[in-house]
């Protein structure tokens, strides 16, 4: 049977015979889990495998629909929010816990052109994508806007004291690479080293290779800024959604699969070396991005949770998009949670560690 024949119907399928995950390039606990082999051991027993969309293309348009019911999805707000104001009813996930992730957000300039605080941007030329052929797949462009408007806001600036110039969206599908394809996200790294704009807002560990490769260097480093609040973007904070069948007909499997990406989120905190050799393959970086992208302890916090302040930070990233046409319409971010599958994934690894 193909894997296209297995996928599921939403509206009819209660039983499962795949479990499937996605999650961007980026340091994410569920991922690590994967890595470490602990997904798939955990549901051996149950008969049912564990694959990520990035094996099977045919699917991965649920990265950014979320419309396949066996689904855990670690990634990037703007699908997940996207996906779920798509419609009048919403996509049928439900928020299930939050991480975030410090991943060298920064505006990279080139060498001599002075900008090196927020108000050196007042009358410069940034980097803005262009649209995608979706709004959830203009990532690249509400990444940027939202980089730019931190940025702004810490030296009292908005969009009206900037010129946003539009640079076209590169084929990552062209790419010699994975970590190339990356990189290409940032479309505007090479109007930047044409001297066609000022400064291009990027994150990451291949952004920071790419970086090196151009003769960039950082103007603006936002992981800096004491306060979080400057840093609300893509990944941050970043959901783990899934679909409201799982919840209804699997309730347990989510359960396990969230404390399997807590006890991840242990394990990174005590195996910093180790953890880095995982994230080269995961982020498509060389351990040179990745030492330079994740620094400090951000090894010690992939732990999700549904704290207040990040619950808080997500609606203020929501209304972000909804302001800036990324989102067909407004929703509450309170009636997309739901706290208890995490609640009991604690409660679970507790009783196993007994």
């Amino acid at each position: 049977m193909t894997l296209a024949a297995k996928q599921p119907r939403p509206d009819t399928q209660t039983d499962l015979d795949q479990i499937w995950f996605t999650r961007c390039p980026v340091p994410t606990a569920s991922g690590i889990a994967y890595k470490l082999g602990w997904l798939s051991d955990e549901f051996a027993a149950d008969g049912l495998p564990v694959s990520t969309l990035q094996e099977a293309r045919q699917l991965g348009h649920h990265h950014y629909d979320h419309e396949l019911p066996g689904l855990f999805r670690e990634g990037g707000n703007v699908p997940a929010l996207a996906a779920r104001a798509a419609r009048a009813a919403g996509a049928p996930s439900r928020l299930i816990g939050l991480t975030w992730i410090e991943e060298w957000q920064t505006i990279l300039v080139r060498p001599d052109s002075g900008i090196r605080r927020p108000q050196d941007l007042k009358g410069k030329r940034l980097a803005l994508p262009a649209w995608g052929e979706t709004r959830p797949g203009s990532i690249a462009r509400a990444m940027s806007l939202h980089g730019y408007k931190g940025a702004l806001s810490l030296a009292g600036l908005g969009f009206d004291d900037v010129d946003l110039v539009e640079v076209a969206l590169q084929d990552q599908e062209r790419a010699a690479n994975p970590q190339e394809g990356l990189q290409r996200l940032w479309s505007g790294l090479d109007y930047l080293v044409r001297g066609e704009v000022d400064a291009v807002y990027v994150k990451g560990a291949s952004a920071a290779d790419a970086a090196r490769r151009l003769g960039l260097v950082v103007g603006i480093d936002l992981d800096l800024i004491a306060e979080p609040r400057y840093r609300i973007n893509n990944g941050t904070p970043r959901p783990i959604t899934v679909h409201q069948s799982l919840l209804d007909n699997h309730f347990d499997l989510v359960v396990r699969f969230l404390a399997q990406t807590l006890n991840a989120a242990d394990w990174a905190a005590n195996n910093r070396e180790a953890l880095n050799a995982i994230l080269e393959e995961e982020t498509r970086a060389g351990s040179a991005g990745v030492a330079e992208a994740y620094r400090g302890d951000f090894h010690t916090t992939l732990a999700p949770d549904l704290s207040s302040q990040r619950l808080e930070f997500l609606d203020t990233q929501k209304d972000f998009l909804y302001l800036h046409g990324f989102l067909e319409r407004d929703f509450s971010i309170a009636d997309w949670v739901d706290p208890r599958p995490l609640q009991a994934a604690h409660e679970l690894l507790a009783k196993r560690r007994a």
